[in-house]
C-alpha cells in the first residue's frame, strides 16, 4: 500500500512517496548512506538494510510498490522485496539494473513494481514482476503517479489518480509545496482511499522526498503520517556534474 509521485524537470526531478503500512509493523531507521556494489545511496531501511526507496550517486532513484493485484504468491522461502531496491540501486543506467534484477532469486520474490528514475537521459522504466515474468516497461519523461493498496487497489488507484489529475490544474503544479500537499491528502475524505491514508489497521507511516538536480541529491524524510506532521529531515548526496 504506497503511493508515488514524480514530478519530471528539464534538469532533474522530484519524487515522493508514502509508504503505507499495518499500524503494527516495526518503525524503519532513520535514511543514512550505504555501499552499495561500491556505489553509495541515500535511504531509509528495514532490518537487513531492505528498503522501499532510495537515491544513488548516479542520480538514480527507485521506488517499489507491491503488485496486489496479482494474487500468487511465492511459495518457496520468500525473501523480502526490499532487497530488490538495494539491489537495483547498485547501477547507473538501464542496462545495468535490468541485468541486475534478473539476478535476482526472482521466484522466491512476491509481485512488486519497481519505478526506475534515471536523471542522465530522462529515463522512467518500471519493471513489472508477476511470478512468472518481468516485464520491461518504458515511460515518458512526464510527471506520473503510480499506486497500490492491499484493501482495493483498483478503487485505491482510480480515486487517487482522479486526485493527481484533478491536482495537475493547480497553479503551484510541480513545486515541492505542491508535491508535499498531494501526498498529505485526504481528498475525497480521508480513509483507505486517501493518498494521506487510514485505516483501523493500517496507516501511512512515512513520507520520503527525493530530488535529484545537477550536482546532487537530496532526501528528505518524516516518520509518521503527512497530515500530522510537517517535519522533514534532510539528507545530501553530492552527484558527478
Amino acid at each position: 500500500m504506497c503511493t508515488v509521485t514524480l514530478i519530471a524537470r528539464k534538469n532533474g526531478f522530484a519524487l515522493g512517496m508514502n509508504r503505507d503500512e499495518r499500524r503494527t509493523r516495526i518503525a524503519a531507521d532513520a535514511p543514512s548512506r550505504h555501499n552499495l556494489a561500491g556505489r553509495t545511496a541515500l535511504l531509509p531501511s528495514e532490518p537487513g538494510i531492505g528498503t522501499w526507496i532510495g537515491v544513488n550517486d548516479a542520480g538514480v532513484s527507485c521506488a517499489l510498490i507491491n503488485w496486489y493485484a496479482i494474487a500468487r504468491r511465492a511459495k518457496n522461502l520468500p525473501i523480502s522485496r526490499g532487497q530488490v531496491v538495494t539491489t537495483a540501486l547498485a547501477a547507473a543506467t538501464v542496462k545495468e539494473m535490468k541485468a541486475l534484477l534478473e539476478q535476482l532469486p526472482l521466484p522466491r520474490v512476491n509481485p512488486f513494481r519497481l519505478i526506475g528514475v534515471f536523471a542522465p537521459g530522462r529515463k522512467v522504466v518500471e519493471w513489472r514482476w508477476n511470478l512468472k515474468q518481468l516485464a520491461t516497461i518504458r515511460h515518458p519523461w512526464e510527471s506520473a503517479t503510480w499506486i497500490s493498496s492491499g484493501f482495493d487497489e483498483a478503487g485505491a488507484q482510480k480515486t487517487r489518480g482522479k486526485v493527481f489529475a484533478e491536482a495537475r490544474l493547480q497553479r503551484t503544479f510541480g513545486r515541492l509545496e505542491w508535491l508535499r500537499r498531494l501526498h498529505r491528502s485526504h481528498q475525497p475524505e480521508r480513509g483507505p482511499y486517501s493518498t494521506c491514508m487510514h485505516r483501523e489497521e493500517a496507516v501511512t507511516v512515512s513520507y520520503t522526498e527525493i530530488v535529484v538536480c545537477p550536482g546532487s541529491a537530496i532526501l528528505r524524510y518524516q516518520t509518521g503520517a503527512p497530515c500530522e506532521t510537517a517535519r522533514l529531515k534532510t539528507y545530501r548526496l553530492q552527484l558527478p556534474r
